[in-house]
Protein backbone atom coordinates (compact mmCIF):
# COMPACT_ATOMS: atom_id res chain seq x y z
CA UNK A 1 0.00 0.00 0.00
CA UNK A 2 1.25 3.53 -1.11
CA UNK A 3 0.74 6.68 1.10
CA UNK A 4 -0.19 9.57 -0.99
CA UNK A 5 -0.23 13.56 0.87
CA UNK A 6 0.72 13.69 4.43
CA UNK A 7 1.79 11.14 6.94
CA UNK A 8 -0.12 11.07 10.03
CA UNK A 9 2.35 11.52 12.87
CA UNK A 10 3.35 8.63 15.39
CA UNK A 11 3.41 9.68 19.25
CA UNK A 12 6.47 11.10 19.93
CA UNK A 13 7.43 12.27 16.51
CA UNK A 14 6.85 15.85 15.31
CA UNK A 15 4.41 16.34 12.48
CA UNK A 16 5.84 17.03 9.07
CA UNK A 17 6.91 20.36 8.50
CA UNK A 18 5.30 22.96 6.38
CA UNK A 19 6.48 23.50 2.76
CA UNK A 20 8.35 26.56 2.52
CA UNK A 21 6.83 29.18 1.10
CA UNK A 22 8.56 31.50 -2.24
CA UNK A 23 10.09 34.01 -0.11
CA UNK A 24 12.09 32.01 2.19
CA UNK A 25 15.57 32.49 2.07
CA UNK A 26 19.21 34.36 3.49
CA UNK A 27 20.48 37.67 1.65
CA UNK A 28 23.37 38.79 2.60
CA UNK A 29 25.46 41.92 1.57
CA UNK A 30 27.97 43.94 2.00
CA UNK A 31 29.07 47.74 2.58
CA UNK A 32 31.89 50.26 3.61
CA UNK A 33 31.55 51.17 7.32
CA UNK A 34 30.61 54.98 6.05
CA UNK A 35 27.42 56.98 7.02
CA UNK A 36 26.39 56.90 2.94
CA UNK A 37 25.85 52.93 3.79
CA UNK A 38 22.96 53.58 6.18
CA UNK A 39 20.31 54.73 3.24
CA UNK A 40 21.94 52.27 1.03
CA UNK A 41 20.89 49.25 3.70
CA UNK A 42 17.60 50.67 4.34
CA UNK A 43 16.68 50.34 0.64
CA UNK A 44 18.35 47.04 -0.14
CA UNK A 45 15.97 45.52 3.05
CA UNK A 46 13.00 47.35 1.34
CA UNK A 47 13.63 46.46 -2.61
CA UNK A 48 14.47 42.81 -1.00
CA UNK A 49 11.33 42.54 1.01
CA UNK A 50 9.21 43.82 -1.84
CA UNK A 51 11.25 41.88 -4.80
CA UNK A 52 10.36 38.16 -2.56
CA UNK A 53 6.82 39.74 -2.15
CA UNK A 54 7.35 39.31 1.55
CA UNK A 55 3.48 40.03 3.04
CA UNK A 56 4.84 43.02 5.13
CA UNK A 57 2.82 45.72 6.03
CA UNK A 58 3.76 49.62 6.36
CA UNK A 59 4.00 49.06 10.53
CA UNK A 60 6.36 46.25 10.15
CA UNK A 61 8.11 47.97 6.92
CA UNK A 62 8.89 50.71 8.88
CA UNK A 63 10.04 48.75 11.92
CA UNK A 64 12.50 46.64 10.42
CA UNK A 65 13.55 49.97 8.35
CA UNK A 66 14.23 51.77 11.22
CA UNK A 67 15.96 48.87 13.20
CA UNK A 68 18.25 48.71 9.57
CA UNK A 69 19.38 52.26 10.10
CA UNK A 70 20.38 51.92 13.71
CA UNK A 71 22.53 48.97 13.69
CA UNK A 72 24.19 49.81 10.53
CA UNK A 73 24.28 53.49 11.93
CA UNK A 74 25.73 52.25 15.08
CA UNK A 75 28.50 49.64 13.15
CA UNK A 76 29.26 52.54 11.09
CA UNK A 77 29.76 54.81 14.25
CA UNK A 78 31.10 52.25 16.47
CA UNK A 79 33.08 49.73 14.67
CA UNK A 80 34.45 51.31 11.65
CA UNK A 81 37.92 51.71 13.04
CA UNK A 82 38.36 47.72 13.50
CA UNK A 83 35.81 46.86 10.57
CA UNK A 84 36.38 48.59 7.52
CA UNK A 85 33.37 47.17 5.80
CA UNK A 86 30.00 45.24 7.00
CA UNK A 87 27.90 42.82 6.42
CA UNK A 88 23.79 43.11 6.64
CA UNK A 89 21.81 40.05 6.46
CA UNK A 90 17.86 39.55 5.68
CA UNK A 91 16.54 36.09 6.77
CA UNK A 92 13.54 35.07 5.86
CA UNK A 93 11.00 32.28 7.44
CA UNK A 94 7.55 31.42 7.00
CA UNK A 95 6.35 33.90 10.23
CA UNK A 96 9.12 35.86 10.89
CA UNK A 97 11.71 37.92 9.42
CA UNK A 98 15.42 38.44 10.95
CA UNK A 99 17.55 41.26 10.22
CA UNK A 100 21.27 41.34 11.63
CA UNK A 101 24.44 43.72 11.29
CA UNK A 102 27.88 42.10 11.72
CA UNK A 103 31.06 43.90 12.27
CA UNK A 104 34.78 43.36 13.50
CA UNK A 105 34.70 44.91 16.44
CA UNK A 106 34.62 42.83 19.72
CA UNK A 107 32.52 44.23 21.81
CA UNK A 108 28.82 44.23 22.66
CA UNK A 109 27.06 47.34 22.05
CA UNK A 110 25.09 48.26 25.23
CA UNK A 111 21.92 50.67 25.23
CA UNK A 112 22.53 53.90 27.18
CA UNK A 113 20.04 55.46 29.51
CA UNK A 114 17.99 58.80 27.51
CA UNK A 115 20.09 61.93 28.17
CA UNK A 116 18.01 64.98 27.51
CA UNK A 117 21.00 66.35 27.13
CA UNK A 118 22.43 64.81 24.10
CA UNK A 119 21.74 64.14 20.29
CA UNK A 120 21.88 60.73 19.97
CA UNK A 121 23.14 57.44 21.81
CA UNK A 122 19.87 55.99 21.42
CA UNK A 123 19.53 54.01 18.77
CA UNK A 124 19.81 50.30 21.08
CA UNK A 125 17.03 51.98 23.01
CA UNK A 126 14.94 52.41 20.01
CA UNK A 127 15.62 48.55 18.27
CA UNK A 128 14.55 47.33 21.76
CA UNK A 129 11.61 49.18 21.73
CA UNK A 130 10.08 48.03 18.52
CA UNK A 131 11.12 44.63 18.84
CA UNK A 132 9.39 44.13 21.92
CA UNK A 133 6.37 45.96 20.31
CA UNK A 134 6.02 43.85 17.17
CA UNK A 135 6.58 40.57 19.56
CA UNK A 136 9.96 40.02 18.26
CA UNK A 137 13.29 39.28 19.87
CA UNK A 138 16.89 41.22 19.58
CA UNK A 139 20.41 40.10 20.76
CA UNK A 140 23.80 40.11 20.09
CA UNK A 141 26.20 37.31 19.32
CA UNK A 142 30.13 37.46 18.76
CA UNK A 143 31.17 35.50 15.56
CA UNK A 144 34.35 32.99 15.39
CA UNK A 145 36.30 35.74 13.68
CA UNK A 146 35.89 37.75 17.25
CA UNK A 147 33.34 40.15 16.37
CA UNK A 148 29.59 40.58 16.48
CA UNK A 149 26.29 40.03 14.97
CA UNK A 150 23.31 42.30 16.60
CA UNK A 151 20.48 41.26 14.80
CA UNK A 152 16.67 41.42 15.39
CA UNK A 153 13.35 38.95 14.23
CA UNK A 154 10.21 40.62 14.30
CA UNK A 155 7.26 37.90 13.54
CA UNK A 156 5.00 38.64 10.07
CA UNK A 157 1.56 39.67 10.31
CA UNK A 158 -0.49 36.30 11.23
CA UNK A 159 2.35 34.74 11.93
CA UNK A 160 1.52 31.65 13.67
CA UNK A 161 5.54 30.91 15.18
CA UNK A 162 7.55 33.09 17.11
CA UNK A 163 10.41 34.42 15.74
CA UNK A 164 13.66 31.97 15.50
CA UNK A 165 16.35 32.02 18.25
CA UNK A 166 19.42 33.09 17.92
CA UNK A 167 21.63 31.04 15.41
Amino acid sequence: METVGRVPSEPGHAPPAPPPVAYEGVWRFTAPALDSSVPQARRAVRDLLAHQRVPVDEELMASLLLIVSELVTNAVRHAALLSPEIAVEVSLGRDWVRVAVEDNHPYRPVALMADQGRTGGRGLLLVTAVTEEAGGVYDVEHTASGGKVVWAALPLPGAATSPPPPR
